[in-house]
């Protein structure tokens, strides 16, 4: 996102963050009727191009809103979605992305407030890990001809009563409405906003052999120096590293593995 937009978003963190700082106000609620929202304007095309009208005024946007939402969503969520209305957006779909975004946020934050985050976190990542590497279960996720009921009763035959509910419904979210998105990269983005919940950042470590308690704290403090924000590591193990440690955080890889090196060294000789 940008200008516009981007100051948009910004402004509806700051009141989500508002509203669940309050103990009042169930976040995992919040979250499923913010994603129902997301989904409507998703599929509303229309709508969402009339919400987002710069030539309408913020207060007749909020407004129409108001019509469409009063009594589905609680008032939480309509005066979130009235305020985001109010606002201008570059491009229709940025509202949409917004919402969604502010969905996974309201999930997150519920998972935080009940001590689990960490835990999310992790299974998101290691979910993310076993898609990798179950080519069958990637396409049978990924099938554009399969129903997004056929998707979410795989989801839950597979995740139900095995990770964290946030884990479950943000997975079951990310793939029955993909949105244009891969699956790798609804799950970084999802990895991202879990840390961005302690203002940390995300490492990704891959090692030929797990890490000790104390290598992982010592790496923690490396990284965190060396960025200047408190680190979350996703932890991956890879015998074919051979030795040494690969850190990517965000595009950029730190790579200290001793396979690395020796594809260096071949690259060097065949220069």
């Amino acid at each position: 996102m940008n200008g516009a937009s981007r100051e948009a978003l910004a402004s509806a963190r700051e009141r989500l963050d508002a509203l669940t700082d309050n103990t009042s106000v169930d976040a995992a609620k919040l979250a499923g009727e913010l994603a129902a929202v997301t989904a409507l304007l998703d599929r509303e095309v229309s709508l969402r191009r009339v919400i987002t009208d710069p030539a309408q005024s913020g207060e007749a946007k909020a407004e129409l809103v108001g019509r469409l939402l009063s009594g589905q969503v609680g008032g939480e969520t309509l005066d979130l979605v009235s305020g985001m209305a109010r606002s201008r957006w570059s491009q229709s779909r940025d509202l949409v992305d917004a919402l969604e975004e502010l969905a996974a946020t309201a999930d997150l934050t519920a998972a935080q407030q009940a001590g689990a985050l960490d835990g999310v976190e992790d299974e998101l990542f290691r979910f993310g890990r076993i898609v990798a590497s179950n080519t069958a279960l990637r396409a049978a996720l990924t099938d554009r001809a399969a129903t997004a009921t056929a998707k979410s009763e795989l989801l839950r035959s597979l995740l139900g009563g095995k990770v964290n509910a946030v884990t479950e419904r943000l997975v079951v979210r990310l793939v029955t409405h993909p949105r244009g998105r891969s699956l790798e990269g609804g799950l970084e983005s999802l990895s991202t906003l879990a840390a961005a919940r302690r203002d940390r950042m995300v490492a990704t470590v891959t090692s030929a052999v797990p890490l000790s308690d104390v290598q992982k704290q010592r790496l923690g403090a490396v990284l965190a120096k060396l960025y200047g924000r408190q680190m979350h590591l996703n932890l991956d193990v890879d015998p074919e590293v051979l030795g040494g440690i690969s850190v990517r955080v965000g595009d950029e890889v730190i790579d200290g593995t001793i396979a690395e090196r020796l594809a260096e060294a071949s690259r060097r000789m065949a220069g």
